[in-house]
């Protein structure tokens, strides 16, 4: 569904995320009373009435000022226009009209976008229609008083926003496919999304923690429509105090919940740091589908050994991704960017397969011909009677045993190995359940129990 977009335009701290939040009934934007919080486009899903749109959230727009990230942000604003229905800019009511405000005033009349204003802060009725009628002279139209943070005014402001939205042109089609690029800071996650996209979609910097928000950025390759999400660089929880840094983390390992395959961007100079090994445990632990890329490859000094020894390198490092597929890209060349998505793309499908309890058993009998359970030093043995995928997402089995404290972590390992040798499962992690014959007896006289009780 292609879905008209709604601009956020205005100065630092007239509230514009926090507008966004009330307009998308959503906290995802993040909200600081510091200055320059929100640097990149970052969009949200918004509805009123019977009309579904998109709000692209902009930073505080300056134009006298060529300050740190001040014309990378003028330059996100105006993409943000390019592709906007209509322009909704913020201004301060309590402050009144600044000469910020003619500025960006004065800038939109040239951008022949259809534009509507909204007085923020405007807590009081009565008080809220005084104040905005001091901006009557930007000549952007009527002002509307409103509180974004208690919500006033909003549902007068959005009936005559969505006057402006042209109607909207459903398309038939599956749900995007959420790929998270996940990293520590400065290992060039916004380079690749930019060079994936072929567009300055999010701004680079060598200063870390430029990116704060995670951005969404929707595109169509192999056949399919994809839901990019940049997300901040994680650090250390130690080293990151409360704050936009802090919130913006947040929302990384949120963006890794909801993600169907993550993107490890590791730095080909730096190697696989603790921190490294701290995401790559995380995606395993939320169960994700992964890819590895290996960022910067056009700075190392290579001959035709390098890479196989740096992937040796690295993987014994990331053992808790030994499974993912490994890419050696340059985002700044665009060397292997687009290979990424057929690497994900089977690491999706990879993620959502199912196989018959039949094939499983088949590869279980083969894993025992080769190597018996193992025998407790009471001479006990353990018995694998047989295994079933029980869900998907990522692909988890329950194997049936007699008593799993037998079965050591060595030999789950060995059965884990013999699966996916037998079974592939390239790019995603699976989980095994060892249930033995005491926990099916005790769950078999619970529902009897709860038969009787009815």
């Amino acid at each position: 569904m292609a879905l008209p977009v709604i601009a956020i335009i205005g100065r630092p701290n007239v509230g514009k995320s926090t507008l966004v939040n009330r307009l998308c009934r959503s906290r995802e934007a993040i909200v600081h009373d510091t200055p320059g919080v929100t640097r990149d486009r970052t969009y949200q899903e918004g509805y009123w009435a019977d009309r579904t749109f998109r709000v692209v959230d902009t930073g505080g727009l300056v134009f006298d000022d060529d300050s740190e990230f001040l014309p990378e942000i003028r330059e996100q604003a105006n993409l943000a226009l390019a592709e906007a229905a209509v322009a909704l800019v913020v201004v301060d009511g309590q402050l009144g009209c600044t000469a910020a405000d003619q500025s960006i005033a004065e800038w939109l009349r040239g951008q022949g976008v259809p534009t509507m204003l909204a007085v923020n802060k405007c807590e009081s009725p009565d008080a809220g229609l005084a104040m905005a009628a001091e901006f009557w002279g930007l000549g952007l139209g009527e002002p509307f008083p409103i509180s974004a943070i208690h919500g006033a005014g909003t549902g007068d402001l959005l009936d005559k926003v969505v006057s402006y939205l042209p109607p909207t042109q459903e398309e038939e089609g599956d749900e995007p496919i959420q790929l998270a690029i996940i990293g520590r800071p400065n290992v060039g996650k916004s380079s690749l999304l930019n060079a994936v996209c072929g567009e300055n979609r999010a701004i680079v910097s060598p200063i870390r923690g430029t990116t704060r928000d995670t951005i969404d950025t929707t595109i169509e390759r192999e056949g399919k429509t994809w839901k990019l999400l940049d997300t901040a660089g994680i650090r250390r929880r130690r080293s990151v105090s409360y704050g936009p840094e802090y919130f913006g983390i947040s929302r990384s390992f949120k963006a890794i919940e909801r993600s169907d395959v993550c993107v490890l961007v590791i730095d080909a100079l730096d190697g696989v740091t603790e921190q490294d090994q701290r995401l790559a445990g995380r995606i395993e632990e939320d169960g994700r589908a992964c890819v590895v890329v290996v960022n910067k490859w056009d700075a190392i000094e290579k001959d035709s050994h390098t890479m196989p020894a740096m992937e040796k390198e690295l993987r014994a490092k990331l053992y808790f991704l030994d499974w993912a597929p490994m890419l050696f890209t340059s985002a700044l060349s665009g060397q292997r960017v687009q290979a990424i998505f057929p690497l994900a793309m089977l690491a999706v499908e990879q993620h959502r397969r199912r196989v018959t309890t039949s094939v499983v058993n088949e590869v279980l009998a083969e894993a025992l011909s080769w190597r018996t359970p193992p025998t407790s030093r009471g001479g006990r043995q353990g018995r694998l009677y047989y295994g079933t995928q029980v869900a998907v997402r990522p692909p988890s089995f329950t194997l049936f045993v007699n008593e799993p404290r037998l079965f050591g972590e060595t030999y789950r390992r060995y059965v884990e190995r013999q699966i996916r040798e037998g079974l592939g499962f390239e790019g995603t992690p699976i989980k095994l359940f060892w249930r033995g014959k005491q926990q099916r007896d005790a769950e078999k006289e619970l529902a009897r129990s709860q038969t009787r009780g009815r």
